[in-house]
């Protein structure tokens, strides 16, 4: 490792907290816009509560388990971790390297991925401070059946961030691919579909048919949604819990390391389409 590289990633940490900062005060300056958004994003999650509600009370109370106070506190909960997941898109890096920006930022000392990372971890905590009032307001609504232990919020603010980790990296890495192609829309619906079916977004995970769970187990996508609202929902286990966690660190691992491979072969081959 170079004496330049070592110093770069010296500078990382207190470059991450100048640029979360940043995030933070911008963030806070548009408070009325943010929480507009937040809102917006509330009727996906209201109406999967119903309609499963509704299911749940048609079989008697309950479908495989599942109450409505139980559907009540997993798409509460899916609020926060859906607001967690929003990440740098691919279609960023599509119009960076479209539009030639991506030309400047490769003369920044510091890779435009972390940028990114930080800019959006610092966002977060306007989000979390945002969401309680409205976690507050629906959970009067719609009466949540929620008991949790010290472990298991230890758990879940760990994997919700886990969770933002993942989706960055991988969304990351499927951005580059802009760098073979000026459109990355079709892979990134297909990315979206499969992560829509087997995160536990649309559904809780058990109540997929059991082929669909096997194949989510071998995918990131629980990680990134499912596993994060059953830390603090569930009636998980102190292994099930921690072998989640492990589980995320391992998909962080994965992704960094396609980001960093995709980016590396990417650069090489980079030429701007645009001004």
């Amino acid at each position: 490792m170079s004496a330049a590289h070592r110093q770069r990633l010296q500078g990382l940490p207190g470059f991450y907290a100048v640029v979360m900062r940043t995030a933070v005060q911008t963030q806070f300056q548009y408070r009325a816009q943010n929480y507009l958004y937040m809102l917006g994003m509330i009727a996906e999650p209201v109406i999967y509560l119903a309609v499963w509600s509704a299911v749940a009370r048609e079989q008697g109370g309950a479908v495989e388990g599942v109450t409505p106070g139980d559907f009540a506190a997993y798409y509460i909960v899916w609020t926060l971790v859906r607001n967690m997941n929003i990440v740098f898109t691919p279609y960023g890096w599509e119009e960076r390297i479209r539009q030639g920006e991506f030309s400047g930022q490769l003369l920044r000392p510091v890779h435009p991925l972390h940028y990114d990372l930080a800019y959006f971890a610092g966002w977060k905590f306007v989000v979390i401070v945002l969401w309680l009032p409205i976690a507050a307001v629906l959970s009067l609504v719609f009466r949540p059946t929620l008991t949790v232990s010290a472990q298991e919020v230890l758990v879940f603010v760990i994997a919700i961030w886990g969770a933002y980790l993942i989706r960055s990296l991988l969304l990351e890495a499927l951005g580059m691919i802009s760098f073979w192609t000026t459109r990355v829309t079709a892979l990134y619906q297909l990315f979206f579909t499969a992560e829509l079916l087997l995160s536990g977004r649309l559904l809780p995970l058990a109540l997929l048919p059991g082929w669909a769970q096997r194949i989510a187990e071998w995918s990131p996508f629980p990680s990134t949604f499912g596993f994060p609202i059953e830390a603090l929902v569930g009636d998980l286990g102190t292994r099930e819990l921690w072998t989640g966690v492990g589980l995320q660190l391992v998909w962080v691992v994965v992704g960094a390391g396609l980001a960093g491979l995709v980016c590396r072969f990417g650069v090489r081959r980079y030429s701007a389409v645009g001004n």
